[in-house]
């Protein structure tokens, strides 16, 4: 008899909730997302597959991201001094645009220096840590103990053993490349680490999204690096490692080193609830230290919470102000169609556009849609180029010989949307050739991109571009 009642309940309850949850999922869908596409599908999914739909848009449909960082913000405090800011003497239709949509000003009065690859990048970080007084923020995606590795848990220990304040943030997915994993390493030698949104699953998983793939060091408040490196054995070209990979790093002296420290302080006081403040993370750019280098600067943040659509949006700006030239350099090429327009729009303007893009990726998945998307995409006057190997991680962008964009963020969804990341753009003629240049000696060695694919090629391609707004 209870058998029966049981089964009867569940008969009559059973349709009710799967009603009730797929209801619950198109309202939701339908008021909080932006996309009509995005909304459809996730509506689509919960009512042709009942319950587990919802349940599915309850684990991956629902930004939870936005509030807690929203609630960490307005909590904590931390506001962008601009008292200390050096305003820049003239703005361009680019510098405006930018204007309203990041929320760091432009400040002036930095220096800029390009540092190409690990072997350059990692021993001017080494020295910086080594010099350090009063504090050190250092954030990786991949922190990984072989190689160079050592030298910064060694150079970050003795730092705490002077009395620096450190403190160093690694993604929870990030940190799975490498074992032992980096966070046990630096609590046993005594430095304060935190892993940003801890997962449970026991694997590593490269498409893993709402990742933190931020990379930055700053050094007492005045010195800060950032762009494209992780930590990893890969990058140090002369070491012949296994699998090289070349990448960007840039070197920021003056003003713009605190909007790094201000972007590294609410990460981090989102992954711990920790609040950096006193003498050790306070703004340290006084009238007496004051840079007067030629770089006007700013930080771009970007991710799923009040900072998401900032990367794209500035690209945009970018790509529409130009009249001489865009110059991309991306390991990963999978942008939406505004992007893609604003490129072709440029190019059938007059303006010349060359994207330089790996020519093999180092995820498949990846690599197969980007073939995708290039095949199917006319992009008419836009130059494709494909670099053979080592493998090119470098993300920059520039405009015109005169604006530069460096960082952290790739041309994929993943960046755009669903990671957080940091960029700087600057302003500056003689930082613009350097990039310009080096994206220049990645042509000379380039070949035109040429889709040769058929048959079961591009069906499988086409398959893996259908799961592009994840990748």
């Amino acid at each position: 008899m209870a058998r029966e009642l049981i089964i009867e309940l569940l008969s009559i309850g059973l349709p009710i909730l799967a009603l009730v949850s797929a209801l619950g999922v198109t309202v939701h869908a339908l008021t909080r997302k932006a996309e009509p596409q995005l909304a459809l599908a996730w509506i689509g999914l919960a009512w042709l597959s009942p319950l587990i739909g919802a349940f599915l848009y309850i684990l991956f449909g629902i930004n939870r991201i936005a509030r807690r960082a929203r609630i960490r913000t307005l909590g904590s405090g931390l506001l962008v001094d601009r008292s200390s800011v050096v305003p820049p003497t003239t703005s361009s239709p680019l510098a405006i645009a930018t204007d309203g949509v990041c929320r760091f000003p432009r400040t002036a009065g930095c220096t800029a220096t390009l540092l190409i690859d690990g072997d350059a990048a990692y021993p001017a970080m080494l020295e910086a840590i080594g010099r350090a007084k009063r504090s050190i923020a250092m954030q990786s995606y991949i922190f990984e103990l072989q190689g160079p590795g050592q030298k910064f848990v060694d150079a970050l220990a003795a730092a705490v053993e002077r009395g620096v304040q450190v403190r160093v943030l690694v993604d929870a997915a990030g940190e799975r490349y490498g074992a032992p994993r980096i966070s046990r390493v630096l609590r046993k030698r005594g430095i304060r680490v935190a892993r940003f949104l801890p997962m449970f699953a026991p694997w590593r998983w490269p498409y893993m999204n709402l990742r933190n793939h931020r990379k930055l060091l700053v050094v007492d408040g005045v010195e800060g690096f950032t762009g494209g490196l992780n930590i990893r054995p890969d990058h140090v070209l002369a070491d012949g490692p296994k699998s090289p990979t070349h990448d960007v790093h840039v070197r920021l002296v003056g003003p713009i080193a605190h909007q790094l420290l201000t972007a590294f302080i609410e990460d981090w006081d989102f992954a711990t609830g920790e609040r950096l403040i006193g003498d050790a993370w306070a703004e340290r750019v006084s009238k007496g230290e004051a840079i007067e280098g030629p770089v006007t600067a700013r930080t771009v943040l970007d991710g799923p919470d009040e900072d998401i659509d900032r990367a794209r949006l500035v690209m945009l700006a970018a790509i529409a102000c130009a009249q001489e030239r865009v110059a991309i350099a991306t390991p990963y090429f999978l942008p939406d169609a505004s992007l893609l327009s604003a490129l072709e729009v440029a190019a059938r303007r007059g303006v010349r556009v060359d994207v330089v893009l790996p020519g093999r990726s180092n995820l498949r998945l990846v690599g197969w849609a980007m073939d995708h998307v290039l095949r199917v995409t006319s992009l008419e006057g836009v130059r494709i180029w494909r670099t053979p190997t080592p493998f090119d991680h470098s993300k920059l962008m520039t405009i015109d010989g005169c604006w530069c964009l460096l960082g952290s963020a790739n041309w994929d969804p993943r960046s755009l949307r669903l990671n957080f990341e940091l960029n700087v753009e600057c302003y500056d003629t003689a930082l613009a050739s350097e990039v310009v240049d080096l994206i220049d000696a990645r042509i000379q060695r380039a070949y035109a991109h040429v889709d040769e694919r058929r048959g079961w090629a591009q069906l499988r391609n086409a398959l893996a571009a259908l799961g592009q707004p994840l990748l």
